[in-house]
Order: C-alpha cells, then sequence, then structure tokens
C-alpha cells in the first residue's frame, strides 16, 4: 500500500513533539482538498504535520503521510497532537475530543466529489455552535482556524456524546 512504510512506530510517536495531526477517515472517496491543502500549508507551520490520507490519491510533498492505520496508532498520534484536523465524521471528532484535543473540522462535502451528501457538514455546525470544535468551511481558511484553535478544549462530562446524540435525533426526526 502507497505510505504504509511511512507509518511511525509507536516509539517514534511517543518521541515525537508538538504536531498536527490530520485525519481523513476511512471513506472510500479521496479528501483531497484537505490532504493537500494541509500540506501547502505544512512549509509555513513551525509543527511536523502527520496525514491519515485515506483513500486521497495526492501523496503530500511537505508532511509526513501514511493511508490507514490500527486504532491503537490512531489514538496514539491524536495523544501527541497540539491540534487534530479532521473531516466531519463523528468517530474522529468524539475521538480527538475524548483525548482534549482542540479540534478543527473540514466537513467532506459532496460538491467537490468528497461524500455522497453534506452530513458532515451539518455535524460540523451543531458543534462548531456548541463551541466543541473550530470549523473550516473554506480551506483558505485552515491557518487560522489552527491558530485559533490552539487552547485545550475543556470538557463537561458527558456533553459531546448529549449534543451528538440530540443531533441524530433531530435528524432521524426531520427524515420521518
Amino acid at each position: 500500500m502507497e505510505g504504509i512504510a511511512e507509518v511511525l512506530s509507536k516509539s517514534e510517536i511517543r518521541r515525537s513533539s508538538d504536531m498536527i495531526f490530520v485525519i481523513t477517515g476511512t471513506h472510500h472517496q479521496g479528501f483531497e482538498r484537505l490532504v493537500r491543502g494541509m500540506d501547502e500549508l505544512a512549509p509555513h507551520l513551525k509543527e511536523k504535520v502527520i496525514i491519515q490520507k485515506g483513500h486521497t490519491k495526492y501523496t503530500p510533498k511537505n508532511s509526513e503521510y501514511f493511508d490507514f492505520c490500527t486504532l491503537e496508532e490512531m489514538y496514539g498520534y491524536i495523544r501527541k497532537a497540539r491540534v487534530v484536523v479532521t473531516h466531519g465524521g463523528i468517530g474522529s471528532i468524539t475521538d480527538a475530543l475524548g483525548e482534549g484535543k482542540p479540534v478543527v473540522v473540514v466537513p467532506r462535502l459532496r460538491r467537490f466529489g468528497e461524500h455522497v451528501d453534506d452530513h458532515q457538514l451539518d455535524i460540523t455546525r451543531e458543534l462548531e455552535k456548541e463551541g466543541m470544535i473550530t470549523a473550516v468551511y473554506d480551506i483558505k481558511d485552515l491557518k487560522g482556524a489552527i491558530k485559533k484553535a490552539k487552547k485545550p478544549l475543556k470538557i463537561k462530562g458527558g456533553r459531546v456524546v448529549e449534543i451528538i446524540k440530540d443531533f441524530l435525533r433531530r435528524v432521524e426526526e426531520n427524515e420521518k
């Protein structure tokens, strides 16, 4: 698999300094807008950028990258990251929030061929409204969002789960 040799060993993850970890998830459609955007931004950042690029065809030139990793390895990257930049999938967002990391969300959008619909946009807007994440709707705003997301997020109890369950309940009701 392309990029699999780029996966850092667990000991390298533990030794790494401040870095930005980018998650594209496992969806079969690539996420070139995010991967290319972060890779082009990487030389202008003080931290190392590590990208989980999934099915994205673009190969980063300025960032470390890999296609996929185990869940255990994913948590290792998240724990070491200063900021997590992720697609708008609930699993990736809650994993990062659960580790108390500042989270920047770039939702996959249908109009760019990144997903079959815009449900990630709805999730992103809801969590942004609750002040839980920093949202990026235009990739040109990525650098500013990363700067804005500097302070670690403080989560009170199970609030993340409550908000997501409430959101999913409303989506389900609207589909009836």
